[in-house]
């Protein structure tokens, strides 16, 4: 989990908060002193994140000792310990709110991805994120959202073929249809890849599938039109469903029978969990 990119986004995060320079802690506490601290989740959830915030520590001091209690990917509830730190005190105040923001964040998206997954646990339809994250901290968005039961979408854009609408837009004046565009694309690809090319009518779909991709993105479709689109394609490919997917409408989609279905919402739009780090000198 704590890849030599995690290490790097730390580094980053500490440097950004100038924890070598922490005038308080300096002004205040004897480098000597030693202590306990322990994250408590003050709130139902699921956790994810918690090697990265105890990485944290270890960055800042390697002498530091950490033991965690409860794994990335478990439910907790208000109380719950999540780990412990053991060493000097002003190790544990200079990393404190750098672990915090890491572990909050983290555990948020894994917690909001949950709600979806079990929103549809009783459909054939998986949750997937999508590449709407913070900028570098794509990795950890998306390993947050598989600790709270989706799964991952593209990781970038060397990670599969994805035909979109302003796509579309710039080839429209070559007269091209939407197989056309597959097909393009397909031979112009040196390593094989599954493409995917997204449709906003049945039109289109129809069009598309002339072209024989391994998915068509259904993009902002009604429910009625999702509908049709799954007895047409009649399991020939894949099919997703994308735009404005919220709580109360994701078991609607998955009711229709698309096989994978696309949330913004879960990397840019999911509240952090409420964690605190308690500590005891």
């Amino acid at each position: 989990m704590i890849t030599t990119e995690t290490q790097r986004l730390i580094d980053l995060a500490l440097d950004e908060d100038q924890v070598y320079n922490d005038l308080t802690t300096d002004s205040l506490i004897d480098p000597k002193v030693v202590g306990t601290a322990r994250f408590i989740s003050k709130q139902s959830g699921v956790l994810a994140g918690i090697y990265v915030a105890s990485e944290v520590f270890r960055r800042i001091d390697p002498s530091i000792k950490l033991e965690i209690h409860i794994d990335d990917g478990n439910e907790v509830q208000p109380g719950s310990m999540l780990a412990e730190v053991f060493g000097k005190a002003g190790t544990i105040l200079r990393g404190e709110r750098t672990a915090l923001n890491f572990l909050q964040h983290m555990s948020g998206i894994s917690t909001e991805t949950s709600k979806y997954v079990n929103a549809i646990k009783d459909y054939k339809a998986l949750v997937l994120d999508t590449r709407k994250t913070i900028p570098g901290f794509r990795m950890l968005d998306k390993y947050a959202v598989k600790m709270g039961g989706g799964e991952n979408h593209r990781l970038n854009l060397a990670d599969g073929i994805l035909i979109k609408d302003n796509h579309i837009a710039i080839l429209k004046d070559s007269n091209m249809n939407l197989s056309d565009i597959v097909n393009i694309s397909r031979q112009n690809t040196i390593t094989p890849n599954k493409i995917e090319i997204e449709v906003t009518n049945l039109s289109q779909l129809e069009d598309a599938l002339l072209g024989k991709p391994d998915i068509i993105l259904l993009d902002n479709m009604s429910i009625e039109d999702m509908r049709k689109s799954v007895k047409i394609v009649n399991g020939k490919l894949l099919l997703e469903a994308s735009g404005n997917v919220t709580l109360e409408n994701i078991a609607s989609i998955a009711e229709t029978g698309v096989d994978l279905i696309s949330v913004g919402a879960l990397t840019h739009s999911s509240k952090a969990l409420d964690i605190s780090l308690e500590t005891e000198f």
